[in-house]
């Protein structure tokens, strides 16, 4: 009788998927180095500020990052750092630098940094989908009544 009692008191309580707290916070990226801003985008997709987390649920808020074009990298990563898609065609492996693709499709720098640290599974794919990238200072989201969100990176981007 006491093993019953005992394993009715170790288990753990989950949160339902509908009382989850979902909130909108938007990320200014200008001046904004890179990985330390991707690190806590991830963190708050995920859920990790929450005391509801837990690993194998979707418990994290919606991220809208803005001024996507101005986020920085230190070092030589300017000009050194690539980036690699493949058409899944032989030979059709296409490599572009940090600078170019900045110039070219701000918005997925910061996507394929925060995409990086989700988990590689069908729940990193769904946690994906709540981050939102604008190249611009303006997004569509004010219907949401998004807070913002001051992620403290070290300032500047040339050492």
């Amino acid at each position: 009788m006491t093993e019953l009692i005992e394993k009715s008191l170790n288990k753990t309580s989950l949160p339902k998927v509908d009382s989850i707290d979902r909130q909108w916070f938007v990320v200014d990226a200008a001046d904004q180095r890179l990985g330390r801003m991707a690190t806590a985008i991830a963190m708050i997709l995920r859920g990790k500020n929450k005391p509801v987390f837990t690993p194998h649920l979707d418990t994290g808020d919606f991220v809208i990052v803005i001024n996507a074009e101005k986020v920085v990298v230190t070092g030589k990563k300017q000009s050194q750092k690539l980036y690699r898609r493949h058409s899944g065609r032989p030979g059709g492996m296409k490599t572009e630098t940090f600078a170019k693709l900045q110039v070219r499709l701000p918005e997925r720098i910061i996507e394929q940094a925060v995409k990086g640290m989700l988990p590689k599974n069908s729940l990193g794919r769904s946690l994906f989908t709540k981050l939102k990238v604008y190249a611009g200072p303006n997004h569509p989201h004010e219907a949401q009544q998004p807070t913002v969100l001051k992620i403290n990176t070290i300032p500047g981007g040339e050492s």
